[in-house]
């Protein structure tokens, strides 16, 4: 049978407590009742003790060992404390014996807490003056307790007993309580699951609700809500934008291939190249979702190299010169005076670069400049790539890795893309185990720095 979490935290807790209140309840019973046997032993051996002092002074005073005092005395124990004595002289002759009460005091119509088939048990002591004999005494008392003593032990066990009972209930109360306190956090994160199952992106948990423990958990479950949301929402913008790449040239295309079919424009190589460039953006989204999902696969796999900085920069400077030129940006490039080398896949390395410096070419005015260098970081080698462009906002920083987001919703094609590039250079320099820095102002530029590991 399977238990639930409660259920089995409930059994827990009611072994624990049982069994510390069964044991502790239990042993203070048998040690109570061994310590009252153990007291009125003693009390006993008082007594008897009294008995016997007072028997050897009356020797010493009179000659002989029974007085009213002592009379009187055992008389009064044997009434009270259920203690009989038979006290025999010297010779032998008994001068005392209060055993015979216990018939006297039935045939009286006495109450007796000593019943007629009570057992006794006996000690014997001898009595002596100056080291000579001069008689003896037996004490006789229940072996079981009677009385007052019984009754009150009585008392007690019941009164344990009724603790036990209280205890027992005020456990199962409280365990539940406890079992039910414990679980609720699993219980809201449950909850909150379910509804996460069913696309509810707005569920979360309240952490401060939660227990010590179960808070870390919470606050992960909303971080996983809160990017699960984030992501519904870059998927639905993406879609839109991914509809509207779509239609725009197939739109044109549908148009251009009509009017051909229908006569109404001539099939001209001009017309054609138009037809192509559309049919080109296209091919240039899809390539752009292939390298994208290449770029995230977890099995990617790098072919490292030593690479060396300086040679890495030249090769970036013959490819972006000509470009840099036409657009009137000037591109700035200083390279190391002395070898630096790190290891990584030369080709994705090179795809890094150039998709940041595009970037920068793209969104940096004419006349202004783009700076790149190399930065040394303890285990780290850095590319750093400055523009004085039109800069990102802040709000707009923390989700520029994640895929689809493009903060200005108005760019097309020709001027933002579908906000993939970034995020294909997060997914490499990820797999490099490398490091990724932007930093921008709006109409003041953009920073971006990749770190790639020496050894």
């Amino acid at each position: 049978m399977n238990l639930t979490l409660r259920s089995k935290i409930l059994i827990y807790l009611l072994i624990v407590s049982l069994s510390g209140i069964f044991l502790t309840s239990f042993s203070v019973l048998w040690g109570f009742e061994d310590h009252f046997n153990e007291y009125l032993q003693n009390s006993r051996e008082e007594s008897s003790s009294l008995i016997e002092k007072e028997a050897i002074k009356s020797y010493e005073e009179s000659g002989e060992l029974i007085d009213n005092q002592i009379s009187n005395l055992i008389h009064q124990q044997a009434m009270t404390e259920e203690l009989f004595y038979k006290i025999y002289d010297v010779d032998g002759q008994l001068v005392a014996d209060t055993t015979m009460m216990l018939g006297m005091m039935e045939s009286m119509g006495m109450n007796s807490d000593v019943e007629k088939d009570t057992e006794f048990e006996t000690i014997s002591y001898n009595l002596t003056f100056d080291n000579n004999y001069i008689g003896s005494m037996e004490v006789y008392f229940p072996k079981e307790l009677v009385g007052e003593d019984i009754a009150f032990l009585e008392t007690i066990k019941s009164n344990i007993y009724l603790a036990i009972v209280v205890t027992v209930v005020l456990a199962l109360l409280f365990s539940l309580l406890f079992s039910k306190h414990l679980t609720s956090g699993f219980q809201k994160l449950s909850k909150a699951i379910q509804e996460l199952q069913e696309h509810n992106w707005r569920t979360r948990v309240a952490v401060n609700e939660l227990t010590d423990e179960m808070r870390p958990v919470g606050e992960s479950f909303n971080q996983l809500a809160e990017s699960l949301s984030k992501e519904e929402i870059h998927r639905k913008q993406f879609t839109a934008d991914f509809a509207h790449e779509i239609r725009t040239p197939l739109a044109t295309l549908r148009s251009q291939m009509e009017a051909y079919l229908d006569g109404v424009f001539e099939p001209t190589t001009k017309r054609l190249l138009q037809s192509h460039d559309e049919l080109m953006r296209l091919v240039r989204l899809v390539n752009e979702l292939e390298g994208l999902l290449a770029a995230e696969n977890p099995q990617i796999k790098l072919n490292k190299t030593n690479i060396e900085v300086g040679k890495l920069l030249c090769l970036m400077e013959e490819q972006f010169t000509r470009v840099f030129q036409e657009k009137g940006v000037q591109l700035n490039i200083q390279k190391p005076t002395k070898e630096y080398w790190f290891n990584a896949d030369r080709d994705r390395v090179v795809q890094v670069l150039t998709n940041i410096i595009n970037n920068a070419l793209q969104y940096t005015p004419v006349g202004k400049k783009v700076f790149v260098k190399m930065v040394d970081s303890n285990d780290y080698l850095g590319l750093f790539v400055k523009d004085e462009g039109i800069g990102i906002a802040r709000e707009d920083l923390p989700y520029l890795f994640e895929r689809f987001y493009r903060g200005d919703k108005s760019r097309d094609r020709k001027t933002g893309g579908i906000g993939i590039g970034l995020s294909i250079v997060k997914a490499l320099v990820d797999a490099h185990q490398g490091k990724i820095k932007i930093e921008s102002k709006l109409n003041a530029g953009t920073e971006v720095t990749v770190f790639f590991p020496k050894y």
